[in-house]
């Protein structure tokens, strides 16, 4: 039998006068935020960042994938608001959690951010609300952490609240698939969790995927993440294998992949950065610990790919000894902070582990990043330096990390003596003065 409560908020969605909350207005939160206002809902957007709602209340977006006009346009509707009051929450039907799900030191799941935006949202709670996380977290979260605190407040999960897991699926940067148009798993509690989940997402998402229960949709998360942390490990070996038999392996690679079936393409590089494959099959390795099993593909991708910012300072080490110069006192260039081409995220960027082993050697290591001008460390603003000719010629080495789309490489290659290139950026550069060393080939 369908509750009056489901009845009354599927009425809401329908016609529109149901209130969106979103709690954490981050790389997730606000695009999420922005498709529910084009859908025509108002949205309460709650964030502990005073910073981050006074920028978003005068129309300045901090996501690069969020227009600062279409944030602007809802804010001056009144469709959009930003605060760091909880109480704003307390009138919406619907709230999505999307706060960050980092690793402690130890490489287990740090579920503060989780358990925080858990209990700010049941303060807030009342009857007839639907409650969808949508952090990436270990499976069973939502049953473990969430139900219990809304069934602790007198709740019956799927007759009086609804609570559902969505695991977001942003890819910062990525032109052609956004939160929109990229599918969206669902799976709630109860049958009634997933009904009224996927009609209030059906107003703004284009393709809805219901699963079973939450930790389906939880697993299905880490399984897309953990796929890609393997795959890259995979092939962030066989760089070093290609390297030891001298031969190309960008050459190798594309070899492979003519293949029109049984292959999909990945390619090495300095190592992982972002806050998924980074981070996300630790989740999984974390929780099936507690089940006495070892995930060895895991383990041994996330060994593999964390140990590639010690072989590009590798490669810099020995090009440099080659041109009969030391790494201490040597001036080094790195190109590119951001974790992925294109974008200004720098969450667990590999650059920060090679100028920070290239620093420890001795090197004097400055950085440019087109979409990053300085940023915070341990306290202190590092700045950038512009790519002027003159940079280029004084830097003993430059070291390519990103491979900004923006950057002139040509330029790079006939200004600069000595590169190391880990994303095989320059394949289409003509031949210059520059030696080229890159992740396997010799050089160029």
């Amino acid at each position: 039998m369908t509750s009056q409560m489901k009845q009354q908020l599927l009425g809401r969605i329908k016609d529109r006068t149901a209130i969106s909350g979103v709690v954490g207005l981050g790389y997730v939160g606000l695009p999420l935020a922005m498709e529910f206002c084009e859908a025509g809902f108002r949205v309460a957007g709650f964030d502990v960042s005073e910073a981050v709602c006074a920028g978003l209340m005068a129309g300045h977006s901090h996501i690069m994938d969020v227009p600062a006009e279409q944030l602007a346009r809802h804010v001056k509707s009144g469709k959009f608001v930003a605060s760091t009051d909880e109480s704003a929450l307390k009138f919406a039907d619907a709230i999505s959690i999307a706060v960050p799900t980092p690793l402690a030191k130890t490489r287990d799941p740090d579920m503060s951010y989780v358990i925080a935006a858990a209990e700010t949202v049941v303060r807030q709670a009342h009857a007839g609300m639907l409650v969808v996380l949508e952090s990436t977290t270990y499976p069973g979260t939502t049953r473990d952490v969430m139900q219990p605190r809304l069934e602790a407040l007198g709740y019956t999960i799927g007759d009086d609240v609804f609570l559902a897991f969505s695991p977001e699926r942003v890819d910062p940067g990525n032109a052609k698939w956004h939160t929109k148009n990229t599918p969206k798993i669902i799976g709630g509690i109860t049958p009634a969790c997933n009904d009224v989940s996927m009609a209030l997402y059906a107003t703004c998402i284009d393709t809805i995927v219901p699963v079973s229960s939450p930790e389906a949709a939880e697993l299905a998360k880490l399984l897309e993440n953990t796929f890609r942390s393997v795959n890259i490990g995979l092939v962030n070996e066989m760089a070093i294998i290609c390297d030891r038999l001298g031969v190309d392996v960008w050459e190798v690679i594309d070899a492979a992949a003519t293949k029109p079936f049984g292959f999909m393409k990945f390619t090495p590089g300095p190592g992982i950065g972002g806050h998924c494959i980074p981070l996300d099959p630790h989740y999984l390795a974390w929780k099936m610990r507690t089940l006495n099993y070892k995930t060895r593909f895991i383990d041994l991708a996330s060994e593999i790919n964390s140990a590639m910012p010690d072989v590009v300072v590798e490669k810099v080490s020995r090009a440099l000894n080659d041109a009969r110069k030391p790494v201490k006192g040597s001036r080094a260039l790195v190109l590119g902070v951001a974790y992925k081409k294109d974008i200004d995220d720098m969450r667990e960027s590999p650059a920060f582990d090679v100028m920070r082993l290239l620093e420890d050697r001795g090197a004097h290591v400055v950085f440019h990043d087109s979409y990053v001008a300085s940023y915070q460390e341990e306290g202190e603003t590092r700045v950038g330096v512009a790519l002027t000719d003159a940079e280029l010629a004084k830097a003993d080495v430059v070291v390519i990390v990103t491979d900004h789309s923006n950057v002139d490489y040509q330029r790079v290659v006939d200004q600069a003596a000595l590169i190391v290139d880990t994303r095989n950026a320059l394949k289409a550069t003509r031949p210059s003065k520059a030696r080229i060393v890159s992740l396997s080939a010799l050089h160029s």
